[in-house]
């Protein structure tokens, strides 16, 4: 239809004295005197999200297309004065939203198009239906340029459009994207979900060069992957460590991501992240030897750096009867109150300001267990970034130069003063010589014969001993044991044929040893460490002593640092790897306390049906069940993570291949104005299923 001159409605007065206005006028008409029509087609109500957009619109811009009207008439066919809104009822809609919020009046002129001929229900149905979307490709790009040529800012944009501001970065973003990415978006070989994973980065360079790398099945975590794979997440460690606030002070550019819901991101400069780390570890590091009383210290960046360093260990503080008498009454009293403390709901403040005196009280005292000054003379600590993203300090190391002079063994006990060796040694090398066996002066040397021929008896009369001796038996065990765990270099100092080969697991998966389970296996190390004396020789002394729980307990720990359980291809011992799935189940292991599965640790390193066989055993068979049918399952980038259990591994399929409807659906991703159709399931900054 054709626009004509616009006229005025007719007041109330009026309506009887002036002619209807003609089919395809335009006319002013106050909002007020403007009706929904009851033969609109659209039935389902318009969504608070596109009716608040055509309100922000109109607001900035006006209405820019006028509705469309059918005369209101009573029960007798004449007209009321009233009009019904054919096409066009979110206008006015929004109309009434702004007069709520007082930006216009309830009389506001609204420019509308008189329709008498055709038939009202007809022209709503075709106004629904024969209208094409703009390709979302092309609004991404409309964007940009009102950012471009207007200078406006993302929330002025978003004002006018009636979009949030981050909905407005998000679609910059895209319009930003390589030619080449766009014109594949707008031929349909590219889906919205890849140029989504594309944009991650604004760099066009590598977004080209990723494009023409990519197979036909690539998947958006993949493209993810490269497009940031020089990068470093936001929830790194070493980013907990510094502080992104330090990071950018430095210059650091942060690249933020726009499409996920928790707004992360990455950092472009990981050589100046690693530099922060550095600095800030060899501070702490410095400052660590300046308080305590090291040698020296240093950073460090892997766990694995501490291998290769000797240790000593802290050793019990001497405390006088005096002060271990008071520690003891403290420590009482302090027990006491607590004791009396559980039987009330809150704590009298007499008590509880008590308890904090005796434990300023004990503190003063210092730990039970301290290195001693020869020890720091010659040992010094190292500073390295553990996995939970703060700093790690292990103390009591000491370098090769700096290893105190090994005690002669035992068997040198009895060479001369000047170092000669024993008597019976020199004559068992006379006599290999074809020398004489006259004996000097004083008693003869036993042959090599006759002293091999004792000493054989001997071992047999202490096999025979020590299997009577449970207690002896125990601690010649643990002696051996102890001796090559916490004494490295002094295996050889017990006569029990027992050798543990404790392997470095760090260098077969980096990280291992700063691994809960690996804390906790150096805790315990370090522990006994403290209550066993410094030097290997004292060892027997301590443990003849010591009660049979404590040994049992010592006896387990250096054990389990003998464990082996590796699946080396190279190194092949199937029955030792039965044997560990055995004791694995004995000891009823629950690796949900050592390692959790993520999409680096594992699922990104196995097959669809692996994944599914960790779902069921983890949740069951109907969660597995309900990803069983997607094509390919990609484990939600970077947070998704499973650790036994329930757990909260999210899971999303990738988008299936273009189709007919596939602009639409793109478009009611992006503008809530369009999803006239069906509900949208991913919304643009969606969260994974």
């Amino acid at each position: 239809m054709t626009a004509h001159d616009v006229q005025t409605a007719a007041t109330e007065r009026q309506i009887g004295a002036a002619p209807e206005p003609a089919h395809g006028v335009e006319i002013v008409v106050p909002l007020n005197r403007l009706k929904a029509s009851p033969r609109n087609a659209r039935k389902v109500k318009h969504k608070a999200a596109a009716i608040e957009a055509l309100a922000a619109s109109i607001r900035a811009k006006g209405v820019l297309q006028a509705p469309v009207v059918e005369i209101e008439r009573g029960r007798e066919g004449a007209a009321t004065g009233n009009y019904l809104v054919t096409i066009g009822e979110g206008r006015r809609q929004a109309l009434r939203m702004l007069v709520k919020r007082k930006a216009i009046k309830r009389t506001h002129p609204v420019k509308v198009v008189v329709d008498t001929l055709n038939d009202a229900h007809e022209i709503s149905l075709d106004e629904n239906i024969t209208r094409e979307a703009m390709h979302p490709a092309d609004q991404f790009e409309a964007f940009r340029k009102l950012a471009e040529d207007k200078d406006y800012g993302p929330e002025e944009i978003g004002a006018r459009f009636g979009v949030s501001a981050h909905v407005v970065r998000q679609r910059l973003r895209l319009g930003a994207a390589a030619p080449e990415l766009m014109e594949a978006y707008r031929e349909g070989t590219l889906t919205l979900d890849l140029l989504i994973a594309f944009c991650v980065s604004e760099d066009q360079d590598r977004q080209r060069q990723v494009l023409e790398q990519m197979g036909p099945y690539t998947s958006v975590f993949a493209i993810r992957r490269a497009m940031t794979e020089a990068k470093v997440r936001a929830d790194d460690r070493r980013v907990d460590f510094v502080g992104l606030e330090a990071y950018e002070a430095e210059g650091g550019a942060v690249l933020r991501d726009l499409f996920t819901e928790d707004g992360g991101g990455w950092l472009e400069d990981p050589a100046l992240l690693d530099r922060l780390v550095a600095e800030k570890l060899t501070v702490l590091a410095e400052e660590a030897r300046q308080r305590e009383g090291w040698k020296w210290a240093e950073a460090c960046a892997e766990f694995a750096d501490v291998a290769d360093f000797g240790r000593v260990y802290p050793a019990a503080i001497e405390r006088s009867e005096a002060d271990a008498a008071e520690m003891a009454a403290l420590s009482a009293e302090y027990d006491r109150l607590i004791s009396e403390a559980d039987a009330v709901e809150v704590l009298p403040s007499e008590t509880d300001a008590r308890l904090e005196a005796i434990d300023k009280a004990l503190q003063a005292y210092g730990p039970d267990y301290d290195y001693t000054p020869e020890a720091k003379s010659r040992a010094g600590v190292m500073v390295m970034l553990g996995h939970d993203g703060l700093a790690r300090f292990e103390r009591g190391l000491v370098r090769a130069e700096d290893a105190a002079t090994a005690p002669p063994p035992p068997w040198d006990t009895d060479e001369g003063a000047d170092g000669e060796l024993p008597e019976y040694a020199e004559a068992g090398d006379a006599r290999a010589d074809g020398e004489g066996t006259e004996p000097d002066e004083g008693l003869a040397p036993l042959s090599e014969r006759l002293l091999i021929d004792l000493t054989a008896h001997k071992t047999m009369g202490l096999r025979d001993a020590v299997q009577a001796d449970v207690a002896a038996a125990l601690a010649t065990v643990v002696h051996a044991m102890a001796l090559q765990v916490i004494y490295p270099g002094y295996g050889d100092f017990t006569p029990l044929q027992l050798r543990l080969s404790a392997g470095e697991l760090e260098r077969l998966a980096p990280g291992v040893g700063d691994s809960p389970a690996g804390r906790r296996v150096t805790d315990r190390l370090e522990a006994w460490g403290a209550r066993l004396p410094e030097r290997a020789e004292d060892l027997w002394e301590v443990l003849a002593s010591m009660r049979r729980g404590d040994l049992l307990d010592l006896l387990a720990c250096c054990a389990g640092v003998g464990l082996h359980a590796v699946r080396d291809p190279h190194d092949r011992r199937p029955g030792a790897w039965a044997q560990a799935e055995a004791l694995a189940t004995a000891v009823g292991l629950d690796m949900t306390g050592t390692w959790c599965a993520t999409a680096a640790s594992y699922f990104s390193r196995v097959p669809k049906a692996r994944v599914l066989a960790a779902v069921t055993e983890a949740v069951g068979a109907e969660e597995a069940g309900r990803i069983a049918g997607f094509r390919a399952i990609w484990p939600t980038p970077p947070s998704g993570f499973w650790r036994g259990g329930a757990g909260c591994l999210r899971f999303f399929e990738p988008p299936k291949p273009c189709r007919r409807n596939r602009r639409r659906k793109a478009m009611a991703r992006m503008d809530p104005r369009f999803r006239s159709r069906r509900p949208v399931v991913w919304p643009l900054n969606r969260s994974a299923v």
